[in-house]
């Protein structure tokens, strides 16, 4: 094949585009980014603060909020080198190397925060329908916090190996601010069953089976709700996962729309 990764002696560079129908020079729009990003850095870490120095939120039922702000914070920040030298600094390129890396960490992050809530999910379903099994101080939840952990990083590391080794021959412009898998394999000129094959094993296996067991877990949840006979009981239950909601809501939406785009 004639074409490969690099041409010559040039290191293959990537071209990242701001928001579609904006100029790229829209310093209006980098000033609410930076707001956005202040805001996530200033709530998930005083979230962090307040969970480490109140020692009576130590228990099973709060080891998922820190991991949900670590996620929330490793995703954002992942994200945020690009976008501010798209709209501060007019800067588009970016290394190949420099954006697997930024690949790697974007799809790792969202992993592990899609197995936060469905661990929440789950711990909001024995809560509520299996009171009595409930432990809340269950000192097994840390076994949990290492297997999703574990389960977004390695479930990433293949495709990020895999992308490595393919030729790129085509336009180098990608589809947003920051670097994605699918956007990426766009680009490719060789054969990307493997890498496509592999992509869809693990989205089926995460954010697949992980939207499912949220979904079933609230069903659920919902049902054992509409069976309390106080009013004032059911209402207390509601209003523990309305939060939980919302932040499914919030991760899943984007997510579905990111796909049907692709």
């Amino acid at each position: 094949m004639s074409s490969s990764n690099r041409t010559g002696s040039s290191p293959l560079t990537f071209i990242l585009t701001g928001i579609p129908s904006l100029l790229m020079s829209s310093y209006w729009m980098a000033l609410p980014l930076c707001c956005l990003y202040l805001l996530m850095l200033l709530g998930n870490c005083t979230l962090l603060w307040i969970i480490k120095t109140d020692h009576s939120l130590h228990t099973l039922m709060y080891y998922f909020l820190p991991m949900l702000a670590m996620a929330d914070l490793g995703l954002s920040l992942s994200t945020l080198p690009t976008m501010l030298a798209i709209f501060w600094f007019e800067s588009t390129s970016l290394r190949f190397e420099a954006c697997i890396v930024q690949m790697y960490f974007i799809h790792s992050f969202s992993a592990i925060k899609s197995g936060v809530l469905v661990a929440m999910a789950f711990d909001h379903f024995v809560a509520i329908c299996c009171s009595l099994c409930y432990l809340p101080d269950n000192e097994g939840g840390g076994v949990g916090v290492g297997v999703i952990f574990m389960r977004g990083i390695c479930v990433v590391l293949p495709i990020a190996i895999l992308i490595k080794k393919i030729p790129f021959c085509r336009s180098r412009v990608l589809s947003h601010s920051f670097c994605l898998h699918q956007d990426m394999l766009r680009l490719v000129c060789g054969d990307v069953r493997v890498n496509s094959l592999y992509r869809l094993t693990v989205v089926i296996l995460t954010k697949g089976l992980d939207s499912l067991t949220i979904l079933l877990s609230y069903m659920m949840i919902i049902r054992a709700i509409l069976n309390i006979v106080s009013q004032e009981a059911r209402a207390k239950a509601f209003s523990t996962c309305i939060s939980h909601l919302c932040a499914v809501l919030i991760f899943y939406i984007p997510l579905i729309g990111f796909s049907i785009i692709h």
